[in-house]
């Protein structure tokens, strides 16, 4: 690094993405800072999925302690919930994992500034009152939650504050049909809250296959969700008891303690100083960025949710080391956005890799698709609702398996490894020759032989 720069690299945002990038310059010998203004790890880890899951866990106990009964256990009748307990707990949780990104970053031999950072020119960095130079800046701030405005949105909160209500309402109204409100929505209705989901539109999920969306809808409605699709709220207002009166488009209004606006997130990319740049950015604020993250300005890069490709931790760490290997490496690293297994901590729960069966149809002349529908082991004697359902689908003509789908328990942990599968090609005849795990859900998988269509 030539005396004239401060850094070689300045990243401003201390998420997964920004973290991984800066770690790994500092490993080359390169002279790093880190800047971030809320807390340390990102959404991720504070108000996104690290804690989500941790209420999700939560939400499944009485369903757990109802099954019980069934398996000769007794005395748990009348569990209760201490909303604060696992509002603490969770919190103490994260500011231990705070520490660990903090730690990861000092180990590394990189600066740590605790403040806002904004970017004063290509070269400029201003944090704290203070500019820096860097010979490259890499903009690594995420997302934000977005909730329209419309009369009384005020009163609608994001998930952000979710993971920190003073005690949980009696009733609560989610709005959205995405991942995020279907996510809540079970949460809530788990801990014991009268719970409506709202979404605007006929299908929730409406990215993901369609079939394994209707099973999630149907598996949510059996375990008491109340959804209202092509259903608007048009007000919200305060009533005199503290409750909010929710104004809908089609139906009565209803009362609820608590709204909560799951409509999507933005980049966050307002009052950052890219103005002051080349930087280009997309109709809905997001970074436009080329295959090695380089913006239009030659020195500013970005990554991570703020460019919108695809929002998931794992592929922001993915792009991190990919970035790195661009500006200190070797220059052959590259990433492959087709086939990411993904999540749905929904209730039921949703794994998928893949194409959905509407996109293998677009895009392949003849497809085979198999589908298995069961009620999982544990219902047998628990006595729940529950069902699993699983869904291969195979382009005929290679005998590959280009989609791979499933809605029900531990679907997350099954999928990850069927990633891997489609990943390295797998063909249905692979999968025909692989020996089930028995008795396991997973094995249904593996013994799919009959053809759904």
């Amino acid at each position: 690094m030539t005396t004239e720069f401060d850094y070689d690299l300045f990243v401003i945002g201390a998420g997964s993405g920004g973290v991984r990038a800066a770690r790994m310059a500092a490993s080359k010998g390169k002279k790093v800072a880190v800047a971030e203004e809320r807390y340390l790890g990102g959404t991720c880890v504070n108000v996104g999925c690290v804690p989500k899951k941790l209420f999700v866990y939560a939400s499944q106990f009485p369903e757990l302690f109802h099954a019980s009964k069934g398996y000769g256990w007794s005395g748990i009748e009348s569990p209760s919930l201490d909303w604060a307990t696992l509002r603490d707990n969770k919190t103490t949780e994260i500011e231990r994992l705070n520490g660990i990104y903090n730690n990861l970053i000092d180990n590394s031999g990189a600066d740590l500034f605790d403040g806002r950072a904004t970017i004063a020119g290509p070269h400029l960095v201003v944090v704290n009152g203070k500019t820096y130079r860097a010979k490259v800046i890499l903009v690594a701030t995420g997302g934000w939650p977005y909730i329209p405005e419309f009369p009384g949105s005020e009163h609608a909160i994001s998930s952000n504050e979710m993971f920190f209500l003073d005690a949980l309402p009696k009733t609560a109204v989610v709005v959205g049909g995405g991942y995020i409100a279907v996510e809540f929505a079970g949460i809530l209705n788990g801990l014991g809250v009268e719970t409506h989901l709202i979404y605007r539109g006929p299908n929730l999920l409406k990215s993901f296959d369609r079939e394994m969306s209707d099973k999630i809808k149907e598996g949510m409605i059996a375990k008491g969700v109340n959804v209202h699709l092509n259903t608007e709220i048009n007000e919200i207002t305060k009533t005199d008891g503290g409750l909010l009166n929710v104004a809908l488009n089609n139906q009565a209004d209803m009362a609820a303690g608590l709204v909560l606006y799951a409509t999507g997130r933005v980049a966050n990319t307002a009052n950052l100083g890219l103005e002051s740049t080349a930087t280009v950015l997309a109709n809905n604020g997001a970074i436009v960025v080329d295959d090695n993250f380089c913006t239009a300005d030659p020195s500013i890069y970005a990554l991570g949710d703020v460019i919108d490709r695809v929002q998931l931790t794992p592929v922001a760490i993915q792009e991190a080391m990919v970035l790195v290997d661009h500006l200190y490496g070797e220059g052959l690293a590259r990433i492959d956005y087709s086939d990411i297994p993904t999540a749905v901590f929904c209730q039921p729960e949703l794994g998928t890799v893949g194409l959905s069966e509407e996109q293998a149809r677009a895009e392949y002349a003849d497809i085979a698709v198999y589908v298995s529908d069961f009620k999982p082991m544990l219902q047998t004697l628990g006595g729940g609702t529950d069902r699993i359902t699983m869904k291969l689908i195979v382009d005929t003509a290679s005998d590959r398996v280009i989609g791979c789908h499933m809605v029900g328990e531990h679907a997350a942990e099954i999928i990850q490894g069927m990633g891997i599968a489609l990943k390295a090609g797998a063909t249905k005849a692979h999968f025909d020759a692989t020996v089930g795990i028995h008795p396991s859900a997973a094995e249904e998988f593996v013994t799919m032989r009959e053809k759904a269509r």
